[in-house]
């Protein structure tokens, strides 16, 4: 191993200092927690007020579209970003706030990013060894040790242009794991991987993570990528959390037309509110709590449109679990890999319908067919 030093520097993105302690840390104290989190750009709030709880050994997304404020979150916590308001403390203790703010280099926070940002005129062996303090037998054996973890120490004396992209994101893997860092902060960090390869890298680098028992604040703008991962996703839009909870809830009781339309694509069918229910082609939809006279959408995803063959301009009989069937004509079909994606037209009022079912599945354009609609996948949101 290159005889390169190893002390920590300033802003290095795997520091490994204490954070303040003197902290009494329980099972349920959080690792990492953000307080009403804030920060403004030209006077506008990029991050608004943002906080949530990750805990040991716990993944926790942040999903959004680009510019919600999720990498700006994320330069707060590591300290490469100064906050307008709120407060980071980890395992209870405040590390930046009203209190004061401790350097980054002090936070004991791992960083990992798209572009693994390895050192090219280090070794592999330099490179996981950069940010660890100590005796050099043991900065060695650490490195050792945190590639072996990875399934690298063929690759010790490498240098990082002799190596894919998927052996390059498993170093930085291991440099940001090597000084033991309490959280770990990553910023899309497989994108840059074909899909095959990212699949298999970021497997491995959960259960490497989830082993030491770090505290994982993620950042994707991927909806699969966070479902995959994540124990926990904040749904974030315009600088706020808008919702937070598992993968499941987060999918399944989505709190509006947008987070539906963030994990999928949708259908919406609108409709006016009388006596708690609308009456739409479809039959009727329950809309409760919402006022009569109120305009409401009523949004369902492909995958649950069921469709039914035209019997001589008939179609199925109304059940109560698929309501009443609506006639539409195929204006185009497309085999998608797994499924089949069929696109309506719909005679009640020309309006385009979308459905999704498994394996091959191609009427020629112009045939009628019938759908109907699964009452309990349907989300009933007032009209935007």
């Amino acid at each position: 191993m290159p005889d390169a030093p190893v002390a920590i520097r300033a802003g290095n993105p795997t520091a490994s200092v204490g954070i303040p302690a003197r902290q009494i840390v329980t099972a349920d104290t959080p690792r990492l927690e953000i307080r009403a989190l804030t920060r403004r750009f030209d006077g506008r709030a990029v991050v608004d007020g943002v906080s949530l709880q990750v805990m040991p050994g716990q993944v926790t997304c942040l999903l959004g579209p680009s510019g919600c404020g999720k990498t700006t979150t994320l330069r707060m916590i590591a300290g490469v970003e100064r906050q307008d308001a709120g407060q980071i403390l980890i395992d209870g203790a405040e590390i930046s706030g009203p209190g004061g703010d401790t350097p980054p280099e002090h936070r004991r926070i791992g960083l990992m990013f798209q572009d693994f940002a390895l050192f090219p005129h280090l070794s592999v062996a330099a490179n996981v060894a950069f940010g660890l303090t100590g005796p050099r037998e043991a900065v060695r054996a650490r490195v050792a040790e945190m590639l072996a973890r990875v399934d690298l120490s063929r690759y010790i004396d490498a240098w990082p242009h002799e190596l894919s992209g998927g052996e390059q994101q498993r170093v930085a893997l291991a440099r940001a794991l090597a000084p033991r860092p309490r959280i770990m902060l990553m910023d899309e960090p497989f994108s840059g991987l074909d899909n095959r390869l990212r699949d298999e890298i970021r497997d491995e680098t959960l259960a490497v993570l989830k082993e030491e028992g770090t505290a994982v604040l993620l950042v994707t703008h991927e909806p699969e990528e966070a479902m995959r991962m994540a124990d926990e996703i904040a749904l974030m839009r315009g600088g706020r959390i808008v919702q937070q909870g598992a993968p499941y809830n987060i999918y399944n009781a989505p709190v509006d037309r947008a987070a539906v339309a963030f994990f999928s694509d949708v259908n919406v069918i609108r409709g006016r509110v009388q006596g708690a229910l609308t009456e739409t082609p479809f039959g009727q939809f329950l809309a409760p709590g919402q006022p009569d006279g109120a305009e409401v959408e009523i949004v369902i995803r492909p995958q649950h449109l069921k469709i039914d063959f035209d019997r001589e301009g008939r179609g199925p009989l109304p059940t109560p679990q698929d309501g009443t069937p609506a006639r539409g004509v195929v204006q185009r079909a497309r085999f998608m890999g797994n499924e089949s994606l069929v696109e309506f037209r719909m005679d009640h009022d020309g309006s385009i319908l979308k459905a999704t079912v498994p394996n091959v599945f191609l009427p020629r354009p112009g045939k009628p067919l019938w759908l109907t609609i699964r009452r309990d996948r349907c989300f009933v949101f007032p009209m935007r």
